[in-house]
């Protein structure tokens, strides 16, 4: 196993590691919408904050050599199921070619008060 950290994405905010490899495949931790640089939530839409997210997500793939075009399997942590299609755009956005297995969960909170987390898990090869 190998663990992927990058500082193009917010650092870990419990025990827990960005992203780890293992057995040709990606584990990669939830993302939330925390910018990378200021360690803020990014204010604005559920469109900015889904953004975000996928942008976090897409700088941990690429430090482990990969990206979207890999991910087999993504789940979507949602506070609001209301903003089920706003988020789906911007996700949708992300994937041009293979659209990946997911699953879509409502929940009742998430960290720093996020609207939307996105974890995933794609191929190395």
């Amino acid at each position: 196993m190998q663990v992927i950290v990058t500082d193009k994405a917010p650092a870990a905010i419990g025990p827990y590691s960005q992203a780890v490899k293992a057995g040709g495949l990606l584990f990669c931790s939830g993302q939330i919408a925390l910018d990378p640089v200021s360690g803020e939530m990014v204010q604005g839409a559920i469109e900015d904050e889904t953004r975000q997210v996928m942008e976090n997500l897409r700088s941990v793939l690429e430090a482990a050599g990969t990206s979207f075009e890999r991910v087999v399997k993504t789940t979507i942590y949602l506070v609001d199921m209301a903003d089920f299609q706003l988020v789906n755009q911007v996700y949708g956005s992300y994937f041009t070619a293979l659209k990946p297995a997911r699953a879509t969960v409502g929940v009742a909170a998430l960290p720093r008060g996020g609207r939307v987390e996105v974890e995933a898990v794609a191929a190395l090869f």
